[in-house]
């Protein structure tokens, strides 16, 4: 609270003029207390001991938690904050890795109040150092995310929402095929009662002709078809009443599957804009390196499990890695964003490619021991330019993927082995083995998902195969990367429907061109090639003038 002080007037009696003091005071609703910040602040704040014990936490996070400062201060560890998948999570993933990197951000978890209600956080750590690099106290923030679990929710919706609309098109579809069958059943009815009334006529006509003593006959005869007659006719208005059933029918069915065709459309929208999420936008340029990149989505209705990345690491270094996840959907898409954000984290703590497939290995197998097993093929390498020569240095290593293949300048194709390397995620403790190769100016590095190795061919729907990879790169006279992948994203395109699964490509080459000073940078996005197959490429050429 803002107090006026007491004898300040201009006249030494005590009052202050109006004016002058609103002047006074308005500077000192701008000077707000540290403190009142801390605790008001429109997010989580709290510090624990590094063994997660609270030391101190602002107003927000017990409002949100429904508990008062003596309940948590001392008493609880972070841990004890969240719910039971929460402790989990914290203890096998979150704990670990703020321990080994010093910091973390962006980490879903779940707080639990004391009335036993959720809410959805995302939490953020740094660890605080001692004067001799001791850690001494964790600093946490938690932000709300209870709008972005709706959104996930709704999204989900929209999906069974879908679905729904799908099914019921198809029932109205039966539906209106039963109606025809009972129209055109009706028709024959009528046609039957038509015959049947002729012969009547006949018959009576018949009897005309014939003694008087036939008259009587004659009679009934009439009264016979004028009966067929009235049912004829109750006949037809029912096969119209049919028709015009069928009709509605066919109408109500035709506009159930326009509404679920602009809910799959919505839906396509929805899953490309987060297939685009799992992405990088374009590549980075890189002095001295030529990059380009192309991804092809089997289904527009499904999440693709294919990944690649290209990043710096220091001045002189950039870590690149391709992959693969198991699955389909937002499982795989979940796994996907898991991989990448451990790969990118693993290369900055330890760029050895060795080193970093383990790190990713150990976040994979502890992350889904127990569950669902859940695991995946990637090539993680670096490479490092040397402006003096044209040169890339070129160091990777597998996780169970295909090997990388290199096309040299004089058009030798060659595969880059990687033996040994074993699936990510699937066993605790995996033998990974590193790969060494120098990219000569005109050189290019191929990575490629199983995608293209395994599209079907031929009448016989024979998988292409490597060997026929490295025919079709050895035979191209252009062997930068961007005319690599320009000509494989052309051979991908003519394989039509035998193209059924998702497929990455990323090249880095060494420019035949040290002296040229300009970098380019292009993006292109094709229309879908086929009903069911989505293409989006990136290509960057870049290259670095001959140094002084």
């Amino acid at each position: 609270m803002i107090r006026r002080a007491r004898g300040s007037g201009a006249d030494g009696t005590g009052a202050t003029p109006a004016g002058e003091s609103a002047d006074a005071a308005f500077p000192a609703l701008l000077e707000e207390s540290p403190e009142i910040l801390y605790e008001q602040a429109p997010c989580g704040y709290l510090t624990t001991m590094m063994d997660g014990t609270v030391a101190k936490v602002n107003a927000t996070l017990l409002g949100w938690l429904g508990r008062t400062r003596e309940e948590v201060l001392g008493r609880m560890r972070f841990g004890d904050l969240l719910t039971a998948g929460g402790r989990i999570y914290h203890e096998t993933h979150f704990a670990p890795l703020l321990r080994m990197q010093g910091e973390i951000s962006g980490v879903a978890l779940e707080l639990k109040a004391a009335d036993g209600t959720r809410m959805p956080v995302l939490a953020s750590s740094v660890v605080t150092y001692g004067s001799e690099g001791e850690p001494l106290l964790i600093r946490t923030t938690l932000s709300d995310a209870r709008d972005r679990r709706a959104y996930e929710e709704e999204l989900l919706r929209g999906t069974r929402a879908a679905e729904r609309a799908r099914a019921e098109a198809e029932e109205a579809r039966r539906a209106a095929d039963e109606a025809r069958r009972a129209a055109e059943h009706a028709r024959t009815q009528e046609e039957r009662a038509r015959k049947e009334e002729e012969r009547a006529r006949r018959q009576a006509e018949q009897t005309r002709r014939e003694t008087e003593q036939a008259r009587k006959e004659e009679e009934r005869a009439r009264r016979q078809a004028e009966q067929a007659t009235k049912d004829a006719e109750q006949d037809r208005r029912a096969a119209e009443l049919a028709r015009k059933q069928a009709e509605f029918e066919r109408q109500q069915a035709e506009a159930a599957r326009r509404d679920a065709e602009a809910d799959r459309a919505r839906l396509q929208d929805a899953l490309g804009v987060l297939q685009q999420s799992l992405l990088p936008d374009h590549l980075p340029v890189v002095p001295g390196l030529e990059a380009a990149s192309y991804y092809h989505t089997a289904s527009p209705e499904r999440l693709g499990g294919d990944f690649y990345d290209l990043f710096p690491l220091d001045g002189k270094r950039w870590a690149f890695f391709l992959g693969d996840v198991c699955g389909k959907g937002p499982q795989a898409a979940a796994l996907t964003s898991l991989t990448r954000y451990s790969l990118r984290a693993a290369a900055l703590h330890d760029p050895d490619p060795v080193a970093a497939l383990s790190t990713l290995n150990t976040v994979l197998h502890e992350r889904y021991t127990g569950g669902d097993p859940r695991y995946c093929t990637t090539v993680f390498g670096t490479v490092e330019p040397d402006p003096a020569t044209g040169h890339v240095a070129v160091h990777l290593a597998s996780g169970g993927h295909p090997p990388a293949l290199i096309r040299r300048a004089d058009g030798r194709a060659e595969y880059l082995e990687t033996p040994g390397g074993l699936l990510v995620g699937v066993v605790p403790e995996p033998h990974f083995t590193a790969a060494h190769t120098t990219l000569a100016p005109g050189d290019t590095l191929l990575l490629y998902t199983d995608g293209l190795t395994e599209a079907r061919t031929g009448p016989e729907r024979a998988l292409y195969g490597d060997d026929a990879l490295r025919d079709f790169v050895a035979d191209l006279p252009d062997a930068g990367p961007g005319a690599l992948v320009g000509a494989l994203t052309a051979l991908l395109e003519g394989f039509g429907t035998g193209l059924d699964d998702d497929t990455a490509l990323l090249a880095l080459g060494a420019p035949k061109d040290t002296t040229a000073t300009s970098a380019t940078t292009a993006t292109v996005a094709t229309a879908t090639a086929t009903a069911t197959a989505t293409t989006v490429a990136t290509v960057t050429a870049t290259t670095t003038p001959e140094p002084e």
